[in-house]
């Protein structure tokens, strides 16, 4: 009986499983509490841009971690690191419990929890990418990695449900399912996860930081547009999802089921654009290039369609095509950055690409928090913002044109 629940916890299906609870960690620790903001605002007596604070500092914290942690999984190993993760991500869960449930200065308390969460969900879904990419190869590889997105995806349908649905009980017992979760994760990372083959490398932090020097000196022309062009996809992704945070509030006044039902629209069309990308992507640099720039378009689009439609069912319909724009890219990017870089390089690689694609998620929420007073104004900085991004990617592609296929020629 044990052996043969040893042999379905190797079961690759359930690896990537197991693998894919860690971006869902990630992402629960700011999609949950978005219906919630408001909620927030009020149990706690602190103002807009507050509460998007305790977003965002979450996503800063964790920004800032996510290079350190990839030094730190080449040299301990990913699993260990990913373990730690997540013992942080379960303290950080008690303390904001502890908070909610009544204690002087409840907000600072919420604070110092959030960044323990941040420290720890910076090791859980950068590192996952780089689990991925040690445990496939090849076309298995770009599902994986697909299917990782839509692990992520997936969070961020359920979580505002979770959010709203626990809000109903008391505020804060959000927290609790995200302990929860954090918990499984540990458990099956700790059992499943035993058999990754990942070369340990033992350089110094000052080696380390000359090594990733001269990655981007020799490939920075093409990981920062990328990098970025992802990055600014969440930040208005996220931004906007706080806007229609205080939209629903403002207008219906509810919580609970309708208003967890109403995030799912967006981000279910995320997931689902997502999930197809990833499926039909494969090995074709071409064919990713093709959609990257196709979301973008739609992007783009739809925040032009907003600046002279700003009513709440054209917002509505304007952050689910955003949503299906960045599904588009994330899958694209991710596959083009993992698999493009090998070796020593990539878990360097992935930690900075997912180390600015999180920034991304952490200041949209600040910043749309400010913008909301101009609504207008504020689609049309989104829009200017996401232009320039694409005007890089666009120009970056052009001049690294066959870059991708000689990586793939060399390392065949």
């Amino acid at each position: 009986m044990t052996k043969k629940l040893g042999m379905f916890m190797k079961n690759k299906s359930f690896l990537m499983l197991i693998i894919g609870l860690l971006p869902l960690v990630m992402v629960l620790g700011n999609s949950m509490l978005i219906p919630i903001l408001p909620v927030m605002e009020e149990e706690l007596n602190i103002s807009a841009v507050e509460v998007g604070f305790l977003l965002s500092v979450f996503s800063i914290v964790a920004a800032i971690v996510i290079p350190v942690v990839g030094f730190l999984s080449d040299r301990y190993g990913r699993k260990k690191i990913v373990l730690i993760s997540l013992i942080f991500v379960m303290i950080g869960s008690i303390i904001t419990i502890v908070a909610g449930k009544g204690v002087s200065d409840p907000f600072r308390w919420i604070v110092i929890g959030r960044v323990l969460q941040g420290i720890g969900a910076g090791g859980t879904a950068p590192l996952a990418m780089a689990l991925v990419g040690d445990l496939f190869s090849g076309q298995e590889r770009s599902k994986n990695l697909g299917a990782l997105e839509v692990f992520n995806g997936i969070g961020k349908v359920f979580s505002p449900f979770i959010g709203a649905l626990a809000a109903l009980i008391f505020w804060y017992s959000a927290f609790y399912v995200y302990f929860i979760i954090s918990l499984l994760a540990f458990i099956g990372i700790y059992f499943s996860v035993n058999s990754v083959v990942q070369e340990k490398y033992n350089e110094s932090l000052s080696s380390y930081g000359r090594m990733l020097v001269s990655v981007l000196k020799k490939e920075g022309n093409w990981i920062f547009p990328l990098s970025f062009l992802a990055s600014a996809g969440l930040f208005i992704l996220f931004g906007l999802l706080v806007y229609l945070s205080f939209e629903i509030e403002r207008i219906f006044a509810v919580d609970g089921i309708f208003k967890g039902s109403v995030f799912t629209i967006p981000l279910g069309a995320l997931t689902a654009v997502s999930y197809w990308t990833g499926k039909q992507i494969g090995e074709d640099h071409s064919y990713m290039k093709k959609l990257l720039l196709i979301g973008s378009a739609i992007v783009l689009g739809a925040l032009v369609f907003l600046v002279f439609s700003p009513t709440f069912s054209s917002l509505i319909f304007g952050v689910t095509m955003i949503g299906m724009g960045v599904g588009f890219t994330l899958p694209c990017i991710n596959t083009l950055i993992t698999s493009s870089v090998g070796g020593k390089e990539r878990g360097l690689i992935v930690s900075l690409y997912g180390m600015i694609r999180f920034l991304g998620v952490a200041f949209g929420p600040i910043f749309f928090a400010v913008w909301m007073v101009e609504v207008v104004d504020m689609f049309v900085k989104a829009a200017f913002l996401f232009l320039f991004m694409s005007i890089w990617v666009i120009t970056a592609l052009k001049m690294n044109i066959n870059l991708f296929a000689r990586k793939e020629i060399k390392r065949g």
